[in-house]
């Protein structure tokens, strides 16, 4: 079988991480291993995910397990979370409910793009944009984030837009390095997308890309650039902050400051658009929990402290890390440069994590603090011993 070429694209460029997979699969089931790769649950769901779909599993009426689309509820619920958290005025129709960030991602890239268009990416960043948009026909355009700060690089974007650009993403929190932009970078953005949209003759979105964005740690302000450039879209997934990304469950939702002319043609599309991109809405449960899962989330206080305990000995015994302001990942320099042999000497002492190259960073590594503490404290060990 001869597979069509976004296919054939999208499977070289994921196959670094579908690698990785098959190896974390095999190390992980050794007795004792501690695999601090995905972001992955490590101890039982929390009990308010769990009440919260117990309570919607017995059925109130014969359409209770129906087919459902974008329901009312949930759209209103968000609408009313996003207008508070973020101090704009979203509406229940900016919302489509989707299957966590990927569906949003996805029905973002089929509202925005043609086959050809460009596409911005951070690097480093999330190894499933650029295999995402190849899948979409697509070209990703990774472009560096500053190497010092890991801030946006707006003088760095600049150059690499063309004609053809069609949409930056923006990814704050960051994964892997864990930053929160500043307003100030974000205004400097919005400022430059203005100005090269007005260029190059078509509009440049902004996809801020923010499952994170209830993860971030102590008096770390957050802002979104929906509030600070009108032609912006945001994706969200419950996945990250109930720490249950099977769990599918996300939306996406437009930036109120965009002009209502273009706003309602955006609307109009997505129910159009999640049909035809295979039945792009989340489950009717997930959808029916949404009142209660906007309320409840993982133990960011507990959080917090697994992130001072690692980040604190691993700078202490010379590594350099990223600062670490949101996400649940430590970002940082490999010892002697190499992130795939530091990850191999971290693996021979039964502790697994991730190597930068998944990122395009081959001198870095990644850790996910989604372990339990005590696995944390046997790890470090491990870590330092190998450096």
């Amino acid at each position: 079988m001869e597979l069509a070429r976004r296919a054939r694209s999208a499977q070289t460029e994921i196959s670094a991480v579908t690698d990785f997979l098959a190896l974390v699969d095999a190390q992980a089931g050794t007795p004792g291993a501690i695999d601090l790769t995905f972001g992955n649950p490590h101890e039982m769901p929390l009990d308010g995910l769990v009440s919260a779909l117990r309570h919607q599993v017995e059925p109130r009426s014969e359409a209770w397990f129906a087919y459902k689309m974008n329901e009312a509820p949930a759209r209103e619920t968000i609408a009313q979370g996003l207008a508070q958290e973020l101090d704009a005025g979203f509406e229940p129709d900016d919302v489509a409910m989707t299957q966590g960030a990927f569906g949003a991602i996805s029905l973002a890239l089929h509202l925005l793009a043609d086959p050809g268009d460009e596409v911005i990416v951070p690097v480093p960043g999330w190894f499933c944009y650029s295999p995402m948009l190849r899948s979409a026909a697509l070209a990703p355009v990774p472009v560096a984030l500053s190497a010092d700060t890991c801030d946006l690089d707006i003088e760095a974007l600049a150059a690499a837009i063309t004609p053809r650009t069609r949409i930056i993403v923006v990814n704050s929190p960051a994964n892997p390095t864990g930053r929160v932009y500043g307003r100030d970078q974000l205004e400097a953005l919005a400022d430059l997308a203005e100005e090269a949209s007005a260029r190059i003759g078509r509009r440049i979105w902004i996809l801020s890309d923010e499952p994170y964005r209830r993860i971030r740690y102590a008096g770390v302000p957050f802002t979104s650039p929906a509030t600070v450039y009108p032609w912006t879209l945001i994706d969200y997934s419950y996945g990250k902050i109930l720490l249950a990304p099977g769990q599918r469950l996300g939306y996406l939702a437009l930036s109120p400051l965009m002009p209502p002319q273009t706003r309602a043609e955006l609307c109009d599309a997505f129910a159009p658009l999640q049909l035809s991109i295979g039945w792009g809405f989340p489950d009717a449960l997930m959808q029916y929990a949404v009142p209660e899962l906007e309320t409840i989330g993982i133990d960011l206080a507990a959080l917090e402290r697994k992130k001072d305990l690692v980040h604190g000995e691993l700078s202490a015994a010379g590594f350099h890390l990223a600062p670490a302001e949101g996400t649940f990942y430590l970002w940082g320099e490999a010892p002697g440069g190499d992130g795939n042999a530091f990850s191999a000497r971290v693996a021979e002492r039964q502790v697994l994590v991730m190597p930068g190259r998944l990122f395009e960073r081959p001198g870095h590594f990644r850790i996910s603090l989604t372990a339990t503490m005590e696995s944390l404290e046997r790890a470090l060990p491990a870590l330092l011993a190998a450096a």
